[in-house]
């Protein structure tokens, strides 16, 4: 957002907070006195949430990490998308994590009391009819919508709340060196609570400032790791409106005929704004050699009848839990005898990780049993220019050349959950009850790769399921799209049967 003001306010007292823009007319003083009267004030009928313990649940493990210490945990701020229009707003993932607000700029501060932390929301209440700001400002009610008193907001969010305005002199009084920010966030915020470490005897602090820091962001995050039965739930409703976005995409496909890939990324995102808050992360959907394209955004190609279509998309729940799922269909109807081939090898590399999954197994091995099954293949194709052992072998790897990427990543309230996790904790870790993560082995022969027969240039392919960890193993949370070449046939077929839906 950016911060410039062009224009005036009628009361000097919002002159911080209202925002107006150059085009904004100069309003006459009959207009404004005739604004500024006649409104009723009416409360909102708010209860606490049903997931208010899981946050102050949250919020008591982080606090017992870090006793004694300050902790300050922003949202962010919008984003300019474009001279004076933002970007929808998407609060940060660890704020929402503890507190379940939405709104943007505002900051959870956890304050040392004895006997652990008292938590305090600040935040901006709602706007007074007392000034312009509600109908003149472009984040006025008028504009934006109502928002919630401070009662308001800490009745249904279970915590504390203070006016944003406060935050200034609540950071003031933070102790250094006792004091944690989740930094990167919000600018104003990291300003304010300057990066702290004793000196060192060689003199080097600035290379150890952010050190404190970096450790709350690793906290938080492999707290994230174990998600309890209220996630879980809302990771499911966020897989199985995918499901049903996969379904809406495929009822459209025709199977003789050309359609661009942005209508089948548009039909999904209609799903995911329906069922939903938004999609999870940027569609991919990749035609023919797009499918090779790891991160194929643009889409700005269109399907061909005989060749395969690559999806990669998600629908993030309303509560931010994101799903993540890849498939891949043969726009035709059936796959070639090719095309099966180069599926099944995929298909068994995933089923093998899936089967491997349990408690207590390496997030390492887990990659090795995937990769192991693709290097196989690779090495049945004739691809590979060693053996499969010695492909295998840390100082080679040369079957990355068509697989490229590893087996998958943790999944959460971030499509890539937990990022910020110690690597002894996470890529160098082990597996725990109630990870939730992703399987997604993929080959991909590149249309200008000269190892590999042209037949198989310009084929990508990747299954990508959402994986439940239990004591009994994995769980595949996204089994209603199914997975197996003959049975991804049969649904294509049954979908496209059923005919084109709207959500509803």
């Amino acid at each position: 957002m950016s911060d410039e003001r062009n224009g005036d306010t009628a009361n000097e007292d919002t002159a911080e907070t209202a925002r107006v823009e150059s085009h904004d007319p100069d309003y006459p003083e009959k207009f404004l006195a005739f604004m500024r009267e006649g409104w009723r004030d009416s409360a909102l009928a708010v209860s606490p949430r049903t997931e208010v313990p899981n946050y102050a649940k949250r919020r008591a493990a982080l606090s017992a990490a870090f006793a004694g210490e300050t902790l300050v945990i922003p949202t962010g701020t919008e984003r300019v998308r474009a001279n004076d229009t933002d970007y929808p707003f998407r609060p940060g993932s660890d704020f929402a994590y503890l507190t379940g607000d939405h709104d943007p700029d505002d900051v959870l501060v956890l304050r040392p009391n004895g006997s652990g932390h008292e938590a305090t929301l600040y935040t901006q209440p709602r706007n007074s009819k007392d000034t312009d700001e509600f109908f003149r400002s472009r984040n006025g009610e008028l504009w934006v919508g109502r928002r919630h008193t401070l009662a308001e907001k800490s009745t249904e969010l279970g915590v504390e709340t203070a006016p944003l305005t406060d935050l200034a002199a609540a950071l003031a009084d933070c102790a250094p060196g006792r004091t944690r920010v989740l930094r990167g966030l919000d600018a104003s915020v990291d300003a304010a609570v300057r990066p702290w470490e004793p000196a060192t005897a060689t003199g080097d602090q600035p290379a150890a400032r952010l050190g404190r820091d970096r450790e709350l962001a690793a906290v938080i995050a492999e707290l994230k790791l174990v998600k309890d039965e209220w996630e879980i739930a809302q990771l499911q409703d966020a897989i199985d409106a995918t499901v049903r976005g996969f379904e809406d995409v495929a009822r459209v496909l025709p199977a003789d005929r050309a359609v661009t890939e942005r209508l089948l990324e548009g039909i999904f995102a209609l799903r995911a704004r329906h069922d939903g808050n938004d999609v999870g992360y940027s569609s991919i959907v990749g035609s023919a050699e797009h499918a090779t394209i790891l991160h194929w955004i643009r889409n700005t190609g269109v399907t061909q009848p005989g060749k395969l279509l690559l999806m990669d998309m998600g629908v993030e729940g309303r509560h931010l839990y994101t799903a993540d799922v890849t498939r891949v269909l043969p726009v035709s109807g059936t796959f070639t005898p090719l095309q099966r081939q180069l599926y099944d090898i995929v298909y068994a590399s995933q089923q093998a990780g899936i089967e491997f999954i349990r408690p207590g197994v390496s997030f390492k091995d887990v990659h090795r049993t995937c990769m192991r099954v693709l290097a196989e293949g690779l090495s049945e194709l004739g691809l590979l220019p060693v053996s499969v052992d010695e492909a295998m072998e840390e100082t080679s790897t040369v079957y990355r050349r068509w697989t490229l990427h590893g087996f998958g990543h943790m999944l959460g309230i971030d499509v890539h959950d937990c990022s910020n996790a110690r690597k002894q904790t996470y890529r160098d870790g082990t597996l725990g009850e109630g990870y939730v993560l992703t399987v997604e082995p993929g080959l991909y022969f590149q249309p200008e790769d000269e190892l590999v027969p042209a037949e198989l240039r310009g084929i990508g392919i990747r299954i990508e399921d959402d994986v439940l960890v239990t004591a009994a193993g994995a769980v595949n949370l996204s089994a209603g799209l199914p997975r197996r070449a003959d049975e991804v046939e049969t649904w294509l077929a049954a979908q496209r049967e059923a005919g084109h839906r709207l959500p509803g």
